[in-house]
């Protein structure tokens, strides 16, 4: 057995965690508690609910209710080298980086992108389809407070967060466009209280 937050796992739970850290490692996010109890041979999943309710209780791991991949694994000291985190909703007037944002960490290869980027932003909606970028597509973002014209930004609008290419309009202004024609402008403005969050370097497909 091993100290977890000055409380003993038994071995059972320490093989459960191991397989969770591997999980996420291999894959980029948590196994299902379907996915755990294929692992090791469970009849059902009401006794893997029992182990990660037993771990989350012993601070190893923390659970989501409700969710499907409801297993968290909390920030140590090394978690920078676990890989990207992937941030998917991003609640209103919430940093992005928000710990509760926070779906999985990627392991990515840097040398990918460029500039280096610090975040995949799991993209919502069509409005940059013909650029590629589909709904639950993965956006590598290099954080920046400003970009080019001509760059794919995440902008925070008020309380919204969105993906489009920065540009200007007819009068130099500067502008949101979507990459999809049911899409209009998005004009920045003061009032809009825009800001730039970050730059899109490169994008993840998620599915075939």
């Amino acid at each position: 057995m091993i100290t977890m937050a000055n409380r003993e796992l038994t071995s059972r739970q320490q093989e459960l965690l191991d397989f969770i850290h591997g999980h996420r490692a291999d894959h980029g996010r948590p196994p299902t508690r379907h996915e755990i109890a294929d692992a090791f041979g469970y009849a059902s999943v009401n006794a893997v609910t029992g182990h990660l309710k037993a771990l989350a209780a012993k601070g190893a791991i923390e659970l989501t209710p409700g969710a499907a991949r409801g297993i968290r694994l909390p920030p140590t000291e090394s978690s920078e080298d676990e890989g990207l985190p992937l941030v998917g909703r991003v609640a209103a007037g919430a940093p992005i980086l928000a710990r509760e944002h926070i779906e999985a960490r990627y392991r990515v290869d840097p040398g990918l992108f460029h500039p280096r980027p610090d975040y995949l932003l799991r993209v919502r909606g069509e409005s940059m389809i013909e650029a590629g970028i589909h709904d639950g597509d993965l956006l590598a973002v290099h954080r920046a407070p400003e970009a080019a014209v001509g760059q794919l930004v995440v902008a925070r609008l008020g309380e919204e967060v969105t993906v489009k290419r920065l540009d200007r309009d007819d009068d130099g202004q500067p502008v949101l466009r979507a990459a999809n024609p049911d899409y209009p402008d998005i004009p920045l403005t003061a009032a809009d209280e825009a800001a730039i969050e970050g730059i899109g370097v490169g994008v993840l497909r998620t599915e075939p």
